[in-house]
C-alpha cells in the first residue's frame, strides 16, 4: 500500500537526481576548473558519450514530468470508465519507467567502466590512459596518482565526479524500479478488483 500511494513520490524524486547529473556531467568537462582540455579534446572518451547528460540527465527528466502529468487527475480520458483510464495510465508509467530503467542503468555502467580505465592524462609517457590496465586498482594505490601531472588533481577530479554520477544513476535505476513495481501492483489489483465487482454484478 505505502509503495502504490508514493507512486507520484518517487516521479519527483527523480527531477532533482537528474538535474544533479547534468551539473556534475558538466564538470567532467573542466578539470581542476581549466575550460582549455576540453577546447583540445583532452578528456576521457566516456565524457564525450554525454550520458550524465542526455541518459541520466535530461531523459530521466523528461521521463519524470510524463509521469507526474499521468498522476495528476486532470489527464485527459482516454477510456468512458474510469478502471479502465487508471489502468492505461498505470500501463504507460510502467513502460516510462522501464526506459527509465535503461537510461539509468546504461549510464551506471558507462561510470563504472570510466572509473575503472581511469582518467585521460599527461604522464611522463605522454598523454595515455596510464591506469587502463590496473583494473580500477589505482582507485587504491594512492601513491600511483601522482604519474598524473596534467591536467592537476586529474585523478581525484575523476574518481569523485563520476563516484557521484554511479550514485545518482544508482538511484535514478532503484527508483525507477520501484516505479514499476508500484504501478503493477496498482494494474494488477485494479484489475482483480474489476473481475470481482463484475463478477458479483
Amino acid at each position: 500500500m505505502a509503495l502504490e500511494a508514493c507512486g507520484s513520490c518517487l516521479s519527483c524524486l527523480l527531477i532533482p537526481l537528474a538535474l544533479w547529473s547534468i551539473v556534475v556531467n558538466v564538470l567532467l568537462y573542466f578539470p581542476n576548473g581549466n575550460a582549455s582540455y576540453a577546447a583540445s579534446f583532452q578528456l576521457p572518451n566516456y565524457v564525450w558519450y554525454f550520458e550524465g547528460i542526455c541518459f541520466s540527465g535530461v531523459m530521466i527528466l523528461l521521463l519524470a514530468v510524463i509521469l507526474i502529468a499521468l498522476e495528476c487527475s486532470v489527464f485527459h480520458q482516454c477510456c468512458q470508465s474510469e478502471s479502465c483510464n487508471k489502468t492505461y495510465r498505470s500501463f504507460i508509467s510502467i513502460v516510462l519507467a522501464l526506459l527509465g530503467v535503461a537510461f539509468s542503468g546504461y549510464s551506471c555502467i558507462i561510470f563504472t567502466l570510466g572509473l575503472i580505465q581511469g582518467p585521460f592524462c599527461n604522464s611522463s609517457n605522454g598523454w595515455d590512459y596510464i591506469f587502463k590496465n590496473t583494473v580500477g586498482g589505482y582507485l587504491t594505490n594512492y601513491s600511483a596518482w601522482s604519474q598524473c601531472t596534467e591536467p592537476a588533481n586529474a585523478v581525484e577530479w575523476n574518481i569523485i565526479l563520476l563516484s557521484i554520477l554511479i550514485a545518482l544513476s544508482g538511484l535514478q535505476l532503484i527508483i525507477c524500479f520501484l516505479k514499476v513495481a508500484a504501478e503493477l501492483k496498482r494494474t494488477l489489483c485494479g484489475t482483480y478488483s474489476v473481475f470481482v465487482q463484475a463478477g458479483i454484478l
